[in-house]
């Protein structure tokens, strides 16, 4: 997939080490059938227990497709997720193929970062809407319009 990528980034933009589980089956528990996609909640729970000891969060990447229950919805289909805070976050290329590879790199680092930076107590943000913490509700126009940086105000939480 993406994995020097990944690691790359992570390190240079939060200057912090994080496990990236190796290649494995998805657990069947985690599998929705109605949709034939996999429940991101059920892989984090599954990804927190793969955590070695020191380890700050564990990512899991998969080109499957993931959803979670928002709102009204009982499964929503997503980009990624990561827990807020907490040591563990998904991230799914599925919904950000079919591009040329630029823009699809782009797409993965900032989806890779905005999860990630969940983990370390970051919340959606709604200051600036090209900040990379903003949620994007499902729609990949909102995650190409935002930048690879955090505004003032996500700088500031994480600093905290």
């Amino acid at each position: 997939m993406m994995l020097n990528t990944a690691i790359t980034e992570v390190k240079s933009f939060y200057d912090c080490d994080a496990f990236i589980l190796s290649p494995q089956e998805l657990p069947a528990f985690a599998y929705y059938t109605p949709r034939y996609r996999y429940k991101a909640d059920s892989l984090l729970k599954f990804q927190a227990g793969l955590l070695p000891a020191g380890t700050q969060s564990v990512i899991g990447l998969t080109n499957k497709d993931i959803s979670t229950s928002t709102g009204n919805h009982d499964d929503w289909g997503i980009f990624g997720l990561g827990y807020c805070p907490g040591k563990a976050c998904v991230v799914s290329v599925f919904r950000l193929q079919n591009v040329a590879y630029d823009l699809y790199r782009e797409r993965f680092v900032k989806v890779l970062l905005h999860e990630l930076g969940h983990n370390m107590g970051l919340p959606h943000c709604n200051a600036d809407s090209t900040c990379m913490m903003n949620d994007a509700k499902g729609t990949m126009a909102q995650v190409d319009q935002e930048r690879k940086w955090l505004c003032p105000n996500c700088r500031k939480l994480l600093s905290n």
